[in-house]
């Protein structure tokens, strides 16, 4: 039968103890499962009665003293079969930088095992990942030896012998042209340091996340070369660095705004322009990617107010010495939509009259997106109270032919109704059952109870109200109701 926990964890001190010394912690488990129960076509709540008991804890199993082991100093003996194989070495040749003991470290493959070509091949694919090593390959060499102490036990053995080429390391990283970066930040941005393997995947890496720097400290015009290789030292790796100016947002223009006002525009976006005095200098830098991310905030801005076929675009406008520029973003507003049809698709359990009731956005309303996230959450809660904790809402809008009017559809899928199956308090520091009965009697819901969103929230109001339990917040967070589904039920 499928179940789920409801769980409310929490580190508490008890009022009436030194806050030093005692730390408790308050976990509610709910565990809940599905009902067959027939279900109401309107949003309520259920009832049930309460159970549960106590078992008693296994005794402890009792163990062999260390002295009642028997010891020796003779291997444990491994059972063979027929045709076993054991391992009489493993060699290793081609590295000359990394040492044979780290690298048989990593190895499954070792003397005295059995042999087993599987554990070889992910020995090789445990090398290839240690990144040190451009290529590797092995071999092996069959043997066959005679038992100690007697003549006719033949043993089959192995020789492993596994062939390494290591990669070049990087000897030093050079900054060349660096002038307003220090070589320090730009070591910290392209990640590459002296002694890594030398790759030209991780150096194109570090050039993208140098540019990408520069970029994000208004150095919009930077070049930066990478290379391999000096005279004398050819595992070098020097990026050669073309900073230009840094770029500075002298204004922010607004172009084509006529419902929504330029000033109340240039608060929703990210993007600042010069302030008075030293200010000028440190909120205005000009990051594109920032830029960039302002047109799509304007958009999204517009679309919420119901301009659902606003776009926004951008210009940029650089004066005579290329470090201070002018940003204009270009709207274009369109028409503002109305809400035509409201259709609710899905519901089979909850009556579409009862899901109506709850939506604030109506036919002939001016679209809103914050009403209709809104609504969306009234009717996830609704069905939260009925025990549908994991219903959803998809919603959908449709343009009709007609210019400014949209239709919108709820796409409800309901899932499963479920059940509270048992209820258990743990309080960790000094448990006491006094305690233990009241925070189960400032939970609403009892055993066989369908989960109420409602109920939820009045725990969650009553346990924070509580004076029985101080909640310390430099030590956990406080007390919470949180669903969660028992494992290894099946649905």
């Amino acid at each position: 039968m499928p179940r789920i926990w409801l769980l409310m964890p929490s580190r508490l001190y008890h009022r009436d103890l030194p806050k030093h010394r005692f730390l408790a912690c308050f976990v509610c488990c709910l565990a809940i499962a599905c009902s067959p129960t027939t279900l109401l076509a309107q949003f309520g709540g259920g009832g049930g009665g309460m159970g549960g008991g106590q078992a008693q804890a296994p005794a402890a199993a009792t163990k062999p003293k260390f002295r009642d082991h028997i010891h020796n100093r003779d291997g444990m003996a491994l059972r063979r079969e027929d045709g076993d194989a054991v391992v009489a070495e493993v060699r290793l040749v081609g590295n000359q930088v990394i040492s044979t003991t780290d690298i048989l470290a990593e190895l499954q493959t070792r003397k005295g095992r059995f042999y087993s070509e599987e554990t070889v091949l992910s020995d090789v694919s445990r090398l290839n990942d240690m990144g040190s090593f451009d290529h590797v390959t092995f071999e092996t060499e069959e043997r066959i030896t005679r038992a100690n102490g007697s003549s006719n036990a033949p043993q089959k053995s192995v020789l492993v012998t596994f062939y390494v080429r290591e990669r070049a390391m990087v000897s030093k990283v050079i900054y060349h042209g660096n002038y307003r970066m220090n070589d320090r930040e730009l070591s910290g941005r392209s990640g590459i340091t002296e002694g890594d393997p030398l790759s030209e995947f991780a150096i194109e890496t570090g050039k993208r996340r140098l540019l990408d720097y520069y970029h994000e400290e208004g150095f919009n015009q930077a070049a930066i070369e990478a290379g391999i290789g000096l005279p004398g030292d050819t595992n070098a790796v020097v990026f050669r660095i073309n900073e230009g100016p840094k770029e500075r947002i002298e204004d922010i223009q607004i172009e084509g705004a006529s419902i929504v006002s330029e000033s109340r525009l240039k608060k929703v976006i990210q993007s600042r322009g010069p302030m008075m005095g030293i200010m000028s200098y440190i909120n205005n830098v000009a990051d594109m990617k920032k830029i960039d991310a302002d047109v799509n905030v304007l958009a999204s801005y517009y679309h919420n107010l119901g301009f659902l076929t606003a776009t926004v675009g951008r210009r940029i406008e650089y004066d005579e010495t290329g470090k201070w520029l002018t940003i204009v973003f270009v709207v274009h507003e369109g028409p503002r939509f109305k809400v035509g049809d409201v259709q609710i698709v899905g519901n089979e359990y909850v009556t579409e009259e009862s899901l109506r009731k709850r939506l604030e956005l109506k036919a002939n309303d001016t679209f809103s997106g914050t009403k209709m996230r809104k609504d969306i959450g009234e009717i996830v809660y609704g069905y939260g109270e009925l025990g549908f904790i994991y219903a959803e809402v998809n919603p959908k809008t449709i343009m009709r032919d007609e210019n400014g009017i949209v239709d919108l559809v709820y796409e409800i899928t309901e899932g499963d109704r479920w059940k509270v199956n048992s209820i258990r308090v743990e309080i960790d520091g000094e448990p006491h059952l006094m305690r233990e009965s009241t925070m189960l009697n400032l939970i609403e819901m009892r055993e066989g109870d369908y989960i109420d969103r409602r109920d939820l929230e009045t725990g969650r109001n009553r346990i924070e109200r509580s004076n029985l339990l101080e909640t310390n917040p430099t030590i956990a967070e406080p007390p919470d109701i949180i669903v969660k589904p028992l494992e290894g039920s099946q649905r």
